[in-house]
């Protein structure tokens, strides 16, 4: 893609709770676990014609739990699961600060990138040719709807269950995903 391309809509998605059961600090593959229609939803929308973007606090790198290239290792394996689904993600953004993390290099009062500060989708807005008005950003926390709020992004809180059934309840994107929440 380069920078002449239109603008298109993205979903920014949340990782841990939205895209995979988060069940503290996910940095193996073995732990991942899909949530229902995650997969099946990323396809529609890239179907579609949307960007999906991932953008996901990693506070465990920080806190020394585990280390980027470990979480670089996980996101290699969801992205090679995910092609195999008919899926792709265009981009993943994280941010590994944390105010207490263990590590110096991670230690920062109110970090940017860390949700509900919107520095994620910030660079994803800088770096692609995202129609802001027409994207919306799926997360589990207030945090995440805060982030969006700050980056002038629809927010949307995901409760939990069939992820492609809930983009569907709320009309994204555009029917692709049918009532069953098969694409």
């Amino acid at each position: 893609m380069t920078a002449a391309s239109d603008p298109r809509p993205a979903l920014f998605l949340d990782r841990d709770g939205v895209l995979n059961e988060d069940h503290g600090y996910v940095h193996q593959w073995e732990a991942f676990r899909w949530i229902e229609g995650a997969r099946e939803a990323v396809a529609a929308f890239n179907r579609a014609g949307w960007l999906v973007i991932v953008v996901t606090n990693q506070s465990g790198i920080g806190r020394g739990y585990y280390t980027e290239a470990q979480m670089q290792a996980l996101h290699e394996a969801m992205l090679s699961d995910l092609a195999g689904a008919g899926g792709r993600i265009d981009a993943i953004y994280h941010a590994p600060h944390h105010p207490e993390a263990a590590a110096e290099v991670y230690r920062h009062p109110d970090p940017p990138l860390r949700k509900p500060n919107p520095g994620m989708i910030l660079q994803a807005l800088a770096a692609w040719p995202i129609d802001r008005a027409a994207s919306v950003l799926v997360g589990d926390r207030a945090s995440d709807l805060e982030a969006a709020r700050r980056a002038g992004v629809r927010g949307l809180l995901f409760p939990g269950g069939n992820l492609a059934e809930f983009l569907r309840r709320n009309g994204l994107p555009h029917s692709t995903i049918g009532s069953d929440g098969a694409v």
